[in-house]
């Protein structure tokens, strides 16, 4: 499973693996959202609600496809969060991880606080 995120200026593909968050997610798309930063890490709302997976992690690697449940959001990390240790990926807290982000993560910095965000499968 692949899928597209757009903004207004960018986009980048992520490749999903058949967790079941991933599948829920699939079965939502397309969906549009509002983009919120966090340090380096960009998050959006969905209209999935899961829960946790019992491989959640809070700690992941840049370009990690992330689900916080708590906040039924899209969580997408490509650098250190204001509870980061050193240069790691902190969540705000277990993520479901569903993929990763195809290319370098690093074109999330164009995201900006607000930026519609949209969803669809690729």
């Amino acid at each position: 499973m692949r899928m597209r995120i757009l903004w207004p200026a960018g986009q980048t593909t992520a490749t999903l693996q058949p967790t079941p968050t991933a599948k829920a997610l699939w079965e939502a798309l397309p969906l549009s959202s509002s983009a919120n930063t966090w340090g380096d890490e960009v998050y959006f709302g969905t209209p999935v609600t899961v829960p946790l997976e019992d491989d959640a992690r809070q700690v992941v690697e840049p370009g990690t496809v992330a689900f916080w449940t708590d906040g039924d959001s899209l969580a997408l990390p490509f650098g250190p969060t204001p509870i980061s240790r050193g240069g790691e990926c902190r969540l705000a807290g277990p993520c479901n991880v569903l993929g990763v982000l195809d290319g370098d993560a690093n074109v999330l910095r164009t995201v900006r606080p607000g930026d519609s965000i949209r969803v669809e499968r690729a």
